[in-house]
């Protein structure tokens, strides 16, 4: 499993899963996860809590890879994150209570995966929308 397509596709099948036991195993122990909201955590645990804390918030939560490139040790991965937010999300400005809206949101996430293991992995998802979709932010003004 030292094919990066092969360990960033477990990853996504862990977090279909919900499994957070198998999210851990594909992160380093030393890796770095950037993010909206938190901007870096270090370390497999931060990262692998992270993810869990949108799979609270999100108990229906599915990724589905819509592109991917890859070139020796990077991938780079397009994806739709679809989800009911039905439990408590954590943003820096606190706690989200839940608001029983569905989300469908795009993202990027880009992955550095070196021994069969992610040691680096960028995530980047339009926050605005995010938040509109969830009901936290009005709908922008028509133009």
């Amino acid at each position: 499993m030292n094919d990066p397509r092969h360990v960033t596709a477990e990853g996504v099948a862990a977090l279909n899963a919900h499994d957070e036991h198998r999210l851990r195993a594909v992160y380093a122990e030393g890796a770095v996860l950037e993010a909206p909201g938190p901007a870096r955590l270090e370390g497999a645990d931060q990262a692998v809590e992270y993810v869990m804390d949108w799979l609270r918030a999100f108990p229906d939560a599915r990724q589905e890879i819509t592109n991917e490139v890859a070139a020796g040790e990077w991938v780079v991965q397009e994806f739709t994150f679809t989800g009911t937010h039905e439990g408590t999300l954590s943003t820096p400005q606190g706690e989200l209570a839940p608001t029983h809206r569905r989300l469908e949101g795009k993202g990027v996430q880009i992955a550095h995966v070196r021994d069969g293991k992610i040691v680096e992995e960028r995530v980047y998802f339009d926050q605005l929308d995010v938040l509109t979709q969830l009901g936290v932010m009005p709908e922008p003004a028509a133009v």
